[in-house]
């Protein structure tokens, strides 16, 4: 033994002192009166956070403690340290990228799953986790009208993934699995397909998953994927000795909320043998208003479909619903079964096992506040806090068509907005003249403090996207934007 090295502490014989029962219902209540204060405050302070980088580390010690510290302390830092570096997703003022909507019961439900501290490895590691996911997982197959076949008592099934791009990336490895069992060729040869207004998560999924080639198919005049455009490039790959493997299609782009053709593309899909997986992450929650599910047309042919609660379902962060037609093409290519887990249940086939249908083992119990959601507000109240959002975009498109300043530069079927400042004629300093100004009014919205949008690019022009749907959202909100937008353009 190296005698420089000093001898171990004795071992401890007790644990660590915890929070009493009687300190933690103190301490619990408080936490629970600093979020209601929050969230009645929050309209008061600015969208944006304003700090600059490194201002919030600057404020932490250099080390961590060696001794507890009160947990006063603890909630003090709540309003010293993290609201300056707080950019506020629950302000009724936020129209930027898509809404990441939470409410009191997903709140409160997360706080019980934390409680509970549960890690559904497999069904018996906790029954209740598989079988409430299952089940209410099947409820919104009903509520959106999805094909019947995609429920859990059927031959697909409903699993809830972290995020949209976790469910394409396991779409795009049970494609690449299918792909190689018909071919016998590597990943490495195989093409994936989406539309050029399609969220990056498809092109990031397909190189994680190993594909060869990614396929930005070009797009029409309304955002949406040229099926004629896509078959060209299947059948010029196809004679070139690369294996089209999958095809990634939108409800509802990020750019725009462009709609692709489901149906048109299903069929090409179908003709040429690749897997099709449908991305309505944001949408997807429309489709509890019938009205809205014209923009699914034929997704009871595709093979793999996911849309975000998190978003606009008033459910926190993260809660993604992920649906397969056939579930045993994805836990054929995902299931590994180490003696470890291995249980009678799970070997009859009596029971889901969703380490089986994800990349990671664990998991956590996701369902239960989208389960208290959804008993919590009904059906009802979802669709008519769609219906009020999509009413308000209609709204503020209408102001922007009314004024000349500005020009709507894409379709609206949902709540997202897409608009820029004119430009005076096609010539090029007027479009660079009409980007600047663009540019100049998103910068100014978001340094008011009372709104936070994002700015984007659309064929190589700036534009502005308004995305209405927090929760808290009313028409005051909608007002004080536009005031804003108008009083900032030229």
């Amino acid at each position: 033994m190296d005698p420089s090295v000093p001898d171990p502490p004795e071992m401890l014989t007790s644990p660590p002192p915890h929070m009493t029962p009687d300190e933690f219902r103190q301490h619990g209540r408080a936490v629970i009166d600093w979020i209601a204060d929050y969230w009645e405050r929050v309209e008061s302070l600015p969208v944006a956070s304003t700090v600059a980088p490194g201002d919030i580390r600057a404020m932490l010690p250099d080390a961590a403690p060696e001794e507890a510290e009160p947990f006063e302390h603890l909630l003090a830092d709540l309003d010293r340290v993290v609201l300056p570096g707080v950019t506020h997703w629950q302000h009724p003022g936020w129209f930027a990228y898509f809404p990441a909507n939470n409410s009191p019961p997903s709140v409160l439900a997360d706080t019980v799953s934390a409680g509970l501290g549960l890690i559904g490895l497999l069904w018996s590691a906790s029954p209740a986790m598989t079988e409430i996911e299952s089940h209410v997982l099947d409820w919104l197959v009903d509520l959106l009208s999805l094909p019947g076949h995609w429920k859990t008592t059927s031959t697909g099934g409903g699993v809830l993934q972290g995020s949209a791009s976790d469910a394409t990336h396991v779409a795009l490895v049970a494609a690449r699995h299918r792909a190689s069992a018909r071919s016998g060729l590597p990943a490495t040869q195989m093409v994936a397909y989406t539309s050029a207004q399609a969220h990056s998560s498809v092109e990031k999924g397909a190189n994680i998953a190993g594909f060869g080639v990614v396929r930005l198919i070009e797009t029409d005049e309304h955002r949406a994927m040229r099926p004629d455009a896509l078959r060209a490039a299947i059948e010029a790959d196809a004679a070139a000795g690369l294996v089209p493997a999958f095809v990634g299609s939108t409800v509802g782009t990020t750019g725009t909320t462009a709609v692709d053709p489901v149906r048109a593309i299903c069929a090409i899909a179908r003709e040429h043998e690749l897997w099709h997986h449908v991305d309505a992450a944001y949408a997807g929650t429309a489709m509890i208003c019938p009205e809205f599910r014209r923009h699914q047309d034929g997704i009871e042919l595709v093979d793999s479909y996911v849309f975000n609660p998190h978003k606009w379902m008033m459910v926190n962060f993260d809660c993604s619903a992920f649906y397969l037609a056939e579930r045993e093409a994805l836990t054929e290519a995902l299931s590994i079964e180490p003696p470890y887990l291995r249980n009678a249940q799970s070997d009859a086939g009596n029971v889901i096992d969703y380490r089986n249908w994800q990349v990671p083992l664990g998991r956590r119990f996701r369902a239960l506040k989208l389960w208290w959601v959804l008993r919590s507000y009904g059906a009802a109240a979802l669709r008519q806090m769609v219906r009020h959002h999509v009413a308000m975009a209609r709204e503020l498109a209408q102001r922007l068509d009314d004024d000349p300043r500005f020009e709507i530069v894409a379709p609206h079927p949902f709540s997202l907005v897409c608009f820029r400042c004119s430009p005076a004629d096609e010539s090029q300093t007027s479009q660079e003249a009409a980007d600047r100004a663009t540019d100049a009014v998103a910068a100014e919205v978001n340094d008011s403090g009372v709104a936070y949008l994002t700015p984007s690019k659309l064929d190589g022009h700036s534009i502005i996207r308004v995305a209405i749907g927090q929760s808290r959202t009313d028409r005051e909100h909608l007002d004080r934007l536009w005031k804003t937008i108008s009083e900032a353009a030229v």
